[in-house]
């Protein structure tokens, strides 16, 4: 089995909950289970930052929020104004999604700038670049990841989990292949069991975003207690 300890799969795991019908008991439950399970971060959305803060104050789990989601088209002024309001909010973490439609009309320049100054706004948090690549060719996704790593990205990641498809065992060695050690890669989107987080690990991804963290645990505890 690759993760030794379920202590040592939960470090890798987002749990997120990021459905539009998510209510504030629902906040609360996924950092009850972020806390229990010490999951690596809570990734919500931003109306609920500043509460998932004060429910994880007494924990090490990371504050997670979305920018421009889920489809990246907002202004510039607009991400700004949301990433700037997050991290007052408390969040330690951004997962931004780029303009797609820009990156697909080839204005890269349009790309790079508003993940560069995304990020010189936010200084002192982790970024991670959603480039959505459901909607890519291999050389926009490859485009996209050096866009964002040369904007100064931790982090790229794979999808939003609204698009047309998630993560793929595929895409995460592209973009581990194109950005080697110049940035961390987060898989996203349809991410549901044991065998599928290994699969990503294994292809190079260093974070997992799955709103089934829970399930996932209990499979790994399941697991090793057969296989001792």
């Amino acid at each position: 089995m690759m993760f030794k300890t379920k202590e040592e799969l939960a470090r890798v795991i987002d749990h997120t909950i990021l459905s539009p019908d998510a209510c504030f008991s629902d906040i609360k439950r996924v950092c009850e289970e972020a806390k229990k399970y010490s999951f690596a971060s809570v990734c919500i959305h931003p109306c609920y930052t500043a509460d998932a803060k004060e429910l994880l104050r007494d924990s090490a789990v990371k504050v997670a929020t979305v920018v421009g989601f889920p489809f990246g088209a907002n202004t510039t002024a607009v991400k700004l104004v949301e990433a700037v309001e997050s991290v007052k909010n408390g969040a330690d973490e951004l997962d931004v999604v780029i303009n797609i439609s820009a990156l697909k009309s080839e204005n890269y320049n349009l790309v790079g700038m508003e993940i560069r100054n995304i990020i010189n706004v936010t200084r002192h948090v982790v970024h991670k670049i959603i480039i959505e690549t459901c909607y890519l060719t291999d050389e926009e996704k490859i485009k996209a990841a050096l866009l964002a790593v040369e904007a100064g990205a931790l982090f790229i990641k794979t999808s939003t989990g609204f698009g047309s498809k998630g993560a793929s065992v595929a895409d995460v060695a592209l973009l581990k292949k194109t950005v080697s050690d110049r940035a961390y890669i987060k898989a996203a989107g349809g991410i549901r069991d044991l065998k599928t987080v290994t699969e990503m690990v294994q292809a190079g991804a260093s974070r997992i975003g799955t709103s089934s963290g829970v399930k996932i645990i209990e499979e790994f505890i399941n697991a090793s207690s057969n296989h001792p």
